[in-house]
């Protein structure tokens, strides 16, 4: 591979690294696995994208996590792989809406208790964006600790098919991010009880996982010489169409433009992710 992408890469990481959250969890202790996700990408060509992270007892879900979804479908389609997008009946409507604004195949979106049928997907890689994933203790929990055993499907085992693994997470308690349980044990509030167990090949954080969604689709992008990633008037799109989809912010447990309490979900990230794509691959 280009020593360049590995620099692209290691620059994508330090742009979505911010904590404006301040929860903790992003830090030098859990950075470094751009260049594992990049090797990862540029050998896969069909992508099988898990997503959907519920909120509060009505299961309804977030908004981070499809919209990141999303723009790596786009750019696996705009760089000739696969894709199919695996997700919750709480958040099939905001990721098909999202699909949807940006000109994709909905039918390429998949629920979990669809009775799916893996082998016929045939997927070479498997990415994990803002997911629940199981704490030690076998429960799945949001990040104030309340257990959400019910309100999603049990999926960890795509993570057992030995294919490469790449996990998207903002907390520490989404799947993939095992390879810090300790880390967010000690640095995040609830994190002890919260802390997802199962790692990955190449697990990603940012202060809010759709940034990592932006990152991939600029890696994907660079590695192909193409402009692969979304404009910021498509992500606005994204953005409005999760949110009349009945997708609520995280933080603020509402709808609203804005991810994580953030408003317009951090688009100036967006931008510089696409910055630094478009100068790698000179336009």
């Amino acid at each position: 591979m280009d020593e360049r992408i590995f620099r692209l890469a290691e620059k994508i990481e330090e742009a979505v690294a911010a904590d404006p959250g301040h929860r903790g969890f992003v830090s030098c202790e859990t950075m470094g696995g751009a260049l594992r996700a990049a090797e990862i990408l540029e050998r896969a060509e069909n992508l099988l994208i898990l997503t959907g992270f519920p909120i509060g007892p009505t299961g309804v879900g977030e908004n981070d996590g499809p919209i990141g979804a999303a723009a790596i479908a786009y750019a696996a389609q705009r760089t000739g792989r696969g894709w199919h997008i695996l997700t919750d009946r709480h958040s099939a409507d905001a990721v098909s809406s999202c699909v949807g604004v940006l000109g994709l195949d909905g039918e390429r979106v998949l629920t979990a208790h669809d009775g799916l049928r893996l082998d016929a997907l045939k997927p070479d890689a498997v990415i994990a964006i803002e997911r629940p994933g199981k704490a030690a203790d076998g429960h799945f929990h949001g990040m104030r600790g309340n257990i959400l055993d019910g309100m999603t499907e049990d999926i960890e085992a795509l993570f057992d098919m030995g294919l490469p693994t790449i996990g998207i997470g903002d907390g520490g308690n989404e799947l993939g991010m095992g390879n810090f349980a300790a880390h967010t044990a000690e640095t995040v509030s609830n994190g002890a009880a919260v802390a997802a167990a199962k790692g990955c090949d190449a697990p990603l954080t940012a202060g809010v996982s759709n940034w990592w969604g932006w990152g991939l689709a600029a890696l994907m992008g660079a590695m192909k010489g193409v402009d692969a990633m979304t404009t910021e008037e498509q992500e606005m799109m994204c953005l409005e169409a999760a949110m009349k989809a009945g997708a609520v912010d995280g933080v603020l447990g509402a709808a609203a433009m804005s991810v994580d309490g953030i408003e317009l979900g951090g688009l100036e990230i967006h931008m510089r992710l696409r910055e630094l794509m478009l100068d790698y691959i000179g336009k």
